[in-house]
């Protein structure tokens, strides 16, 4: 691989990062900056949250039946099946609920941000916002932003709820065991320091979902084949930053709790 083309890819990264960041500034400078529209912000928490829950049920559901598949012939020799409940709900609420639920997000809702801006930018719809004097940041950006830091934790706790029903029914399978026994052993093996960084997390999820999706579409270039980029960019740099904040948040929750 030639020199200049490694110096160009990490200088395009570089310049990918430094817009980010700049563009998350923008947005905290302008968050609390009337006028505020609520209606397009309930608008948009509507179509993120609410047109999202079949996908997030049915992949909670799977994650949580499949992990109990997979555990059952595992554990079931050694006559400790009754450790399946404690081992689901750590393993869900801590990490595959959030992470995955989180990589869903970002391909469902950062690309449709970042193909729906892309478009906007292209048709020039964004332009003709800025010249009626009406301020298209806060209209597109801070609405979509804030829906998602909002929406996708409760999705993420939605699925995480769904994921541990499907453990149950594929426990249940085996062995015949009560939902109230089931439940009492997820709760009683989670404590605070269990559910409080894997809570947290999913808001840095959701504003890196929202953020990135924005600034992908509302950067976008000329032409239509940039509403493809700006979408497809958008779910490759999301799902890369939720699992980097999650292992941030892994390594911080190691040494805060």
């Amino acid at each position: 691989m030639p020199v200049n083309t490694i110096i160009n890819g990490l200088q395009n990264t570089l310049l990918e990062i430094w817009g980010i960041y700049d563009f998350s500034i923008r947005y905290f400078r302008e968050v609390l900056k009337p006028p505020f529209d609520f209606k397009e912000l309930v608008r948009q928490f509507f179509r993120i949250g609410n047109k999202s829950l079949g996908l997030v049920g049915i992949t909670g559901f799977i994650i949580g039946f499949v992990l109990a598949l997979q555990a059952i012939p595992t554990l079931q020799p050694f006559g400790a099946t009754s450790l399946i409940p404690a081992m689901i709900s750590l393993s869900i609420i801590k990490e595959i609920g959030p992470v995955i639920t989180g990589l869903i997000c970002a391909g469902k809702i950062g690309s449709g941000i970042g193909a729906e801006l892309g478009s906007m930018k292209v048709t020039e719809q964004i332009d003709a916002m800025e010249v009626s004097a009406c301020n298209p940041f806060n209209y597109l950006v801070i609405t979509r932003v804030t829906a998602a830091t909002i929406a996708i934790p409760l999705l993420i706790i939605y699925a995480d709820t769904i994921a541990l029903l499907g453990g149950y029914l594929a426990l249940n399978i085996v062995s015949d065991v009560s939902l109230t026994l089931y439940f009492s052993q997820v709760f009683d093996t989670l404590s605070f320091s269990d559910i409080t960084p894997a809570f947290i997390k999913t808001f840095f999820f959701g504003f890196t979902i929202g953020i990135v999706g924005c600034y992908k579409g509302y950067n976008a270039d000329k032409g239509t084949e940039s509403v493809g980029i700006a979408a497809n960019t958008s779910v490759v740099i999301s799902s890369l930053m939720v699992i980097i904040w999650d292992m941030v948040a892994v390594q911080l929750s190691t040494i805060i709790f």
